[in-house]
């Protein structure tokens, strides 16, 4: 008896074994590149799906943002001047000149808040879009994109200004 069943198991074991191999009326997937595996991921998209122009909304909240912009760059111009004039008179540290150099800097500083402001908006813009549509046409993606540009350029030039009059003024 203990010699059927040492060789029932075995035998038992072979037959479970091969009857993983028997086939099945099934075709097994092909292990062969699909076609959409041939599509590099990192390349760009060479055309938009659906083209059609920027959206009168986009449209006109980027005019909105990009005119105060405008409107900040104007008012940093105007009190450029004035701290321009504070920091060439400007004495030693804590001397009244010097506070007054510190004054007139703070005084343009401020008179650049509508522009960081204004790029920051158009940064959220896309977001925003996208939240409340589900997706962003390219259209209004490239005139995000070139509004951020040229309020970038604004920014970045007041920013260096304020920073050579900072390093005048050895603050």
């Amino acid at each position: 008896m203990r010699m059927i069943k040492l060789l029932t198991t075995p035998l038992l074991l072979a037959l479970v074994a091969l009857t993983g191999c028997a086939r099945s009326g099934l075709v097994p997937p092909s292990l062969a590149p699909r076609t959409a595996e041939a599509i590099d991921p990192r390349l760009p998209v060479e055309r938009a799906l659906v083209e059609r122009p920027v959206s009168n909304t986009v449209r006109a909240r980027l005019s909105d943002l990009i005119g105060a912009a405008r409107t900040g760059e104007a008012a940093f111009r105007a009190a450029l001047g004035p701290a321009e004039r504070a920091a060439a008179a400007a004495g030693p540290a804590r001397s009244e000149s010097w506070i007054s150099a510190q004054e007139a800097l703070s005084a343009l500083q401020a008179a650049r808040t509508p522009t960081p402001r204004a790029l920051s908006a158009i940064d959220a813009l896309a977001g925003e879009t996208i939240a409340a549509t589900g997706g962003i046409a390219a259209a209004d993606r490239a005139a995000i994109d070139e509004a951020a540009s040229e309020v970038g350029v604004i920014d970045r030039q007041q920013s260096a200004t304020i920073k050579s009059l900072a390093a005048r003024l050895g603050s």
